[in-house]
């Protein structure tokens, strides 16, 4: 494990591996631990720089000091010396992936976007009530609370059949510092991705579990319809959770884009 100094915060990342250079952002809540699949099956082919982002996992957030993830990731980038890099994320990482493949798309070789979350879809029903009581809880000040709501809400029931999952889910739970849940977030302001969807350049895998709520499914079909070219992959019996829930299929499909073959 190394760390990257950077205004307001040491970026805590892994890299393993050698060959194309692969950017793994986690999802909310969660942090570098939730690829642990892909990087075990993908070293061979890849460089892969496994970070968690700015406010979770082991990487601290100061109060008050502006950032964006995506001038995260391509300073961490330059410090590997990386010119370019398949960017690959899931739900929130997958909005910081299509946020960073905008903020620098001549560096982008190819982008993967797994149950990826983006402004322009709403959320369906059962989702906004998970949502709506995690940030009650958050706002109550009870963390814990909110991250039970978290848990047990339908983004991660699908992953929980696994008994194998459950605690690896749960300890990257336990593990967050809530603070994006709490009001405390100096990002800088996020491009509407909706509208800027047609000015993605790179070659553009969508993947989403056939499990997922049923906003994601909605948000893979807007991605697949208005991203220029890219092509959807759903992964049967896997819900939002998919690289853990499925790995053999997502690293498949992931090997595939590093190698071009």
């Amino acid at each position: 494990m190394a760390t990257l100094a950077l205004p307001g915060t040491e970026l805590h990342y892994e890299v393993v591996g050698c060959g194309v250079p692969v950017l793994l952002i986690h999802g909310m809540g969660l942090d570098g631990r939730m690829w642990a699949d892909q990087v075990a099956a993908l070293a061979d082919v890849a460089e892969l720089a496994v970070p968690d982002l700015r406010g979770f996992g082991r990487s601290p957030r100061e109060s008050g000091v502006a950032y964006s993830h995506a001038a995260d990731l391509w300073a961490l980038a330059d410090h590997l010396g990386w010119d370019d890099a398949v960017v690959v994320g899931l739900s929130m990482g997958g909005m910081i992936a299509l946020e960073t493949a905008l903020a620098a798309p001549s560096r982008v070789r190819s982008l993967v976007v797994m149950d990826g979350v983006i402004d322009g879809v709403e959320f369906d029903e059962g989702s906004k009530a998970m949502i709506k009581a995690l940030f009650e809880a958050a706002a109550a000040g009870d963390l814990d609370g909110a991250k039970k709501v978290w848990l047990d809400g339908g983004f991660f029931l699908p992953a929980r059949r696994n008994p194998e999952l459950e605690p690896r889910l749960a300890e990257m739970v336990a593990d967050f510092s809530g603070r994006d849940w709490m009001g405390d977030d100096p990002h800088e302001p996020r491009p509407k991705l909706f509208p800027a969807l047609p000015r993605i350049a790179a070659p553009t895998t969508v993947i989403v579990g056939a499990l997922d709520v049923p906003a994601f499914l909605d948000m893979a079909d807007v991605m697949t319809a208005r991203i220029p070219d890219a092509r959807k992959v759903v992964v049967p019996d896997a819900g939002h959770m998919v690289n853990m829930e499925a790995p053999e299929v997502v690293n498949a499909v992931l090997r595939e884009v590093i190698t071009g073959a």
